[in-house]
């Protein structure tokens, strides 16, 4: 197992898509960081030498992952309710957030437990 930023990745992967494993990098992400590092995308963890995985550490390390996009992402929400504007409500309330009709179709955000109006019970 290859440790990048603190995450194990899977090793019999191609790298490209073994980076996208890491909080916070993506495809687009994972590509951009095979390029600067001149790593073709076919290659597997597997096959890759430690100097070829020293400089994906490095180049990870530049982009904000795991924890700390976690904390960040954390405190823009918090900010956001303290704040008590619309979007803070929606997050306080647990409903939709970006603009979802709620009338239906809401239920990942809004859970099971809420009653459906007018729905018959066998």
């Amino acid at each position: 197992m290859a440790r990048i930023s603190g995450v194990n990745v899977p090793t019999g992967k191609r790298a490209e898509i073994a980076l996208t494993y890491i909080y916070g990098i993506g495809r687009s992400t994972a590509s951009k960081i095979m390029d600067e590092a001149g790593i073709p995308r076919s290659r597997r963890v597997n096959d890759l030498t430690e100097v070829e995985l020293d400089t994906l550490r490095d180049l990870t390390s530049k982009v904000t992952t795991e924890g700390d996009l976690r904390s960040i992402i954390s405190m823009n929400i918090k900010r956001l309710r303290d704040s008590g504007c619309y979007r803070g409500i929606r997050h306080r309330k647990g409903l939709p957030v970006r603009g979802q009709r709620t009338k239906t179709n809401a239920r990942t955000r809004k859970g099971k437990n809420m009653a459906i109006a007018n729905k018959k019970t066998v």
